[in-house]
């Protein structure tokens, strides 16, 4: 039977390089352009997995550092993968490890190039750089007042990058093969090659050379990833023939079809941002994600980095654009063909009491479209006696049921639903954003 083609583009606007197109997975089809929540830990907190279909959800984005972390890639692998581990039946998207070289380094220019190790203070670190603890001891528990406090990112170089654990302080080594393995045991059914995410404000030079080893890092990632689908062929017919049976009757395999994309760098630099496009897109990956945007730069500057390799994107495969999520940003970095977009924003607002309410006047053929988006923060005290819906506009579930006043009331309170409650609109919104921007681009409108 001859598999499906895994990217197809139904419709490309006239007016800008944006499209409509089809990702097809092993778990699902996605509709583009499509937002990604980010469900790091194998959950989008706070919400019941039963819920993501009901939102709309189409794909979601785990995190390889943190998966390894905590449970480890073994324990996923036994079960078949991040799917079945944590009952998610849509499409997955993975990050390869990259990211935490700019988030645990908490944006750094300067990376320690000495490994700290062992039961030391900061200030005895700094003294005893050779200490080193053996793998025994290499758990440490965060009340020791140690490892919370020594650099989580410790080392960057040609074969990988050193990390601390943020669960225990051990020491994790990613290498772009670790990172390939690591996520065809995670089993999503689109993952990253691994990259380094330069951080907002370096010089030219430390972004050349990051660019620069984040292409050969590539290139070794392929090398492993073609390795990795012959391999998981073998695996998978073992276990066909043992007939291995696990938890809930799933059978324990790995996917056969994991879409490998590329990931263009290059800081805050025009001409390394082209050129890393370029490369990229020259290589034999399924896809191309933008990274290294959104990591501090102001927003024009982010939607420059966007414009600058717009003309490099591929036509034939799909281009997600790593870590941006406002309404704005999206509305105009589509129109450089972005197909899929992740970011945290959505959920970790809801967590935080910021409510979305979002407004588009209904596309209509050659008239203008407009967007209105609001955040309310239902912790003022207005609300409390406010027995008004959420959005009236809105016709998810939590709209139709609850009041302002009564989200107020959880939020202040403290209550767990009140989590849940925010994280489900927000993500409903998010959703029905992005069905109007298909409407829009389909009506010939951007």
């Amino acid at each position: 039977m001859k598999q499906e083609k895994f990217f197809k583009v139904l419709f490309q606007s006239k007016k800008s390089k944006a499209r409509l197109g089809e990702i097809r997975t092993d778990h699902g089809v996605i509709k583009t352009p499509a937002f990604v929540p980010v469900a790091t830990k194998g959950t989008i907190k706070s919400l019941w997995p039963e819920l993501v279909k009901e939102i709309g959800i189409q794909v979601a984005f785990v995190n390889t550092y943190h998966l390894i972390d905590h449970p480890g890639a073994e324990v996923l692998a036994k079960i078949g993968g991040i799917h079945h581990y944590a009952n998610l039946k849509i499409p997955l998207m993975s990050d390869s490890g990259g990211f935490q070289v700019f988030s645990l380094g908490r944006g750094k220019n300067k990376i320690l190039d000495t490994v700290f190790l062992g039961r030391l203070t900061p200030d005895n670190a700094r003294g005893n750089p050779q200490a080193i603890v053996s793998k025994k001891s290499s758990s440490l528990p965060k009340t020791d007042n140690n490892f919370v406090n020594l650099p989580l990112l410790l080392k960057i170089s040609e074969d990988g990058v050193k990390f601390r654990s943020t669960f225990d302080g051990r020491l994790i080594e990613f290498t772009p093969e670790r990172s390939m393995e690591y996520q065809r045991q995670i089993g999503a059914d689109i993952i990253m090659a691994f990259d380094e995410c330069i951080s907002y404000g370096v010089d030219y030079r430390y972004a050349k050379e990051a660019t620069e080893r984040t292409h050969r890092w590539l290139e070794r990632c392929i090398k492993k990833s073609q390795k990795s689908k012959v391999n998981s062929q073998n695996h998978n017919l073992k276990l066909k023939r043992q007939n291995v049976t696990l938890f809930r009757g799933y059978k324990s395999k790995f996917i056969n079809n994991q879409y490998l994309y590329g990931v263009i760098q290059g800081g805050a630099f025009e001409g390394l941002r082209k050129k890393s496009a370029q490369f990229v897109v020259d290589q034999p990956v399924d896809g191309v994600a933008i990274g290294g945007v959104s990591v501090g730069e102001s927003k024009r500057e982010m939607r420059d980095q966007v414009r600058w390799v717009a003309d490099y994107l591929p036509n034939d495969r799909p281009v997600h654009l790593l870590g941006v999520g406002q309404f704005d940003d999206i509305l105009d970095l589509v129109k450089y063909g972005v197909d899929t977009f992740d970011c945290v924003e959505p959920t970790r607002l809801a967590r935080m009491g910021t409510i979305y309410q979002l407004k588009v006047n209904p596309p209509i053929r050659r008239a203008k479209f407009k967007v209105v988006w609001e955040e309310i923060d239902i912790l003022r005290g207005k609300y409390r006696d406010d027995l008004s819906p959420v959005d009236k506009n809105c016709s998810c579930c939590v709209c139709q049921n609850f009041t302002k006043s009564y989200l107020h009331h959880l939020f202040k309170q403290k209550e767990l639903l009140g989590y849940s409650l925010a994280t489900y609109h927000n993500l409903w919104v998010m959703e029905r954003f992005f069905e109007k921007i298909r409407e829009i681009i389909e009506n010939g409108l951007m």
